[in-house]
This record gives structure tokens, sequence and C-alpha cells, in this order.
């Protein structure tokens, strides 16, 4: 964000700065040289930011310049003075147009924003704070410029077989990403409080991906069921989960065999089988995409979770989240490359 205001303070003034220096240059060089014509640059360069008062106001400035150099020149009854009299006029009035169409463009850009909320709030709703004996809290960044939704998804839902959670990642991005999210998203809400054992809701998603995507297309994805004591975890190909222990020791469960991502069952593999680890008060549970664990650096290197696992520390989940989400934004410097969800759980 800081980055996006100085370039938009530099456009906003470019068009000054570019009509001085013709100034400068023209009174210096002379009339021989010819500097007259460019006083346009600036009405040029004013459609980029702002209004059409502000181009009408800049393009009156060109134009009261043009006509004072003319003079200086003695150039005003000449023909270049006319040329470059027109040519302000001429370029003033295309700015003019340029700015109603930009303004058109941004209001429909706006318009598609709103609905993307919308489908948002519907896709991915706020996680409860409370669930069972479970704490949680959710961090969501997406790659794509100005947009608060893409490919990553995650849900906590409070079932009679305690609380279940799933953190995926479609493959690809865009709408089509969207949408299969959403058919994720979809399946695990209507199986979680239905299915008896986690291995049951595995299969329902692993249905509805399959009658969604084509060809290689994928969705990895982990799901975890907490009950007294002890998490269960089915995973489909998705980064392993971080344990925190109450004493600071960070673990990566992983199971006894990988499997592979939903959307490709077709290929007559196994399907993942449920493995358990102990989840003791005081305990922590880190669900996240790959987005968090692949950020680089500027020299290259990934970001290392582990080592900034002690950020969670704080009492307040949220808190704690945050303070994890921007280091991870400190160590990229710039744009995240991929979305990154980040889910934490606490057992209370």
């Amino acid at each position: 964000m800081e980055a996006e205001n100085r370039r938009l303070t530099v456009l906003s003034v470019l068009p000054f700065v570019m009509m001085a220096a013709v100034t400068v240059a023209d009174i210096a060089a002379g009339p021989a040289v010819g500097f007259l014509p460019l006083v346009s640059l600036g009405p040029a360069f004013a459609p980029l930011t702002g209004s059409r008062q502000r181009t009408a106001c800049v393009g009156g400035i060109a134009l009261l310049l043009c006509i004072g150099l003319g003079w200086y020149n003695d150039l005003l009854t000449a023909g270049r003075g006319f040329m470059s009299i027109a040519s302000v006029l001429g370029v003033t009035a295309a700015g003019l147009v340029a700015v109603s169409m930009r303004q058109e463009r941004e209001a429909e850009l706006a318009s598609v924003r709103s609905i993307a909320e919308a489908a948002q709030r519907v896709l991915l709703k706020p996680v409860p704070r409370l669930a069972g004996r479970v704490r949680a809290a959710v961090s969501y960044m997406s790659a794509v410029a100005e947009a608060r939704i893409g490919g990553d998804l995650y849900e906590v839902v409070t079932s009679p077989n305690g609380v279940r959670v799933i953190v995926g990642d479609v493959q690809g991005k865009g709408l089509d990403a969207v949408e299969t999210a959403a058919v994720v998203l979809g399946a695990f809400r209507e199986a979680a409080p239905e299915e008896a054992d986690l291995a049951a809701v595995g299969c329902r998603l692993e249905r509805a991906v399959e009658r969604q995507l084509e060809g290689e297309k994928f969705v990895t994805a982990i799901l975890a069921e907490v009950q007294a004591e002890e998490v269960t975890f089915l995973n489909f190909g998705h980064p392993a989960p971080l344990v925190i222990r109450a004493d600071g020791t960070v673990t990566w469960p992983e199971p006894p065999s990988y499997a592979l991502p939903l959307g490709l069952g077709a290929h007559d593999t196994e399907p993942p089988e449920p493995f358990r680890v102990s989840f003791l008060p005081g305990d922590q549970l880190l669900l996240y995409t790959d987005g968090v664990t692949e950020a680089r650096d500027a020299a290259g290197l990934f970001y290392p979770l582990a080592d900034r696992a002690h950020l969670l520390k704080e009492r307040d989940p949220e808190t704690a989240l945050e303070m994890l989400r921007q280091d991870l934004l400190q160590h990229v410097s710039g744009p995240l490359h991929d979305d990154a969800a980040m889910l934490l759980l606490r057992y209370r």
C-alpha cells in the first residue's frame, strides 16, 4: 500500500514537473531548438490520475505557458506558435476523454469488487472464535492485487464427533479456482456434521471434486478432527500441520504414507489413512497452505515457519496470528506470489 501511494504521488506531480522542465529548457535554449510543443506533455500525463477538472486545470496551465513562451520567443504570430497552442488544446481534449473512460472503468471495477466481496462473505465465512474446547483464528492473504479471495479455502464446523476443520489449496487461480473452492467447502459443510468418522467426510469431498474437476486439476487439503485431548488428521497431499506444544516444542505430524490430492482419486490409489496425535490444553495447531512455507525473501530463502512459532505465544489467537502474518510480509518484502491461508487452533 505504501508503494502504491508513492506511485500515485509521483504520477500526480509528473505533469507539473514535465511542464517546468520544458519551460526551463526552452528559456535556456532559446527559440532555435524548438522545445515549445513539448509543453503538451503536461496535459498528456494528467489523465493518469485525478478528475476531469484537474486535467482541464493542467491543460489551462499548459496553454498559458505555451502562450507565455511563444511571446517570449516571439513565436505567437509564427506557424510554430499556432501549432504548439493547437497541440496543447488537442492533447487536453483527448485527456478529458481519457479521464471519462478511466472513471467509467473504475466504477465498473468497484461494482465487480463489491460483488466479489459479497461472494467472499458467502464462500469464506468468518470462522467461529469458539468451537467446543477450541479457540480459532484465521488469516487469508491473496496474491492477486486488490483481491479478497482466491483458491485457498478453510472452514471450522462443530459436529457431534468433535470440531472438524479443513484447509485446502486449489490448483490454479482465477474464477475457476474460486468455483472449485466453493464446491469443496460446500461438500465439507454438508458432510462434516453428518458423517460418523473423518474418513467418510474425505470420501464425500473426493466424490464432489471428481464431479467438478477435469483432467489433471486437483485440490490439496488437510482435514482435522479435534476431540478430547486428541486430534485426527486426514491429509490429501497437503503440507504437514504444525503443532506447538505448551512448552514451546514444535512438531510436524506426518501420515504413515502420503495420498494424492482431491481430484486424482481416479488413478486407483489408496485413500489417505487417518493418523492421530495428542492435543492437550495449552497446545496449538497451525494449518496453512504452501503459500506460507514457499514464500521467498530477496535472497530466495523460504519462510522459516518453524523458527517463527514463538510469535504465536500471544494470549489472544487473533493477535498471535496477525504477528505471524506481518512477519511473513516482512520476510517477502513485497507482494506474495501465491495465496496464503493460516488457521490457528488452540485447545482451551
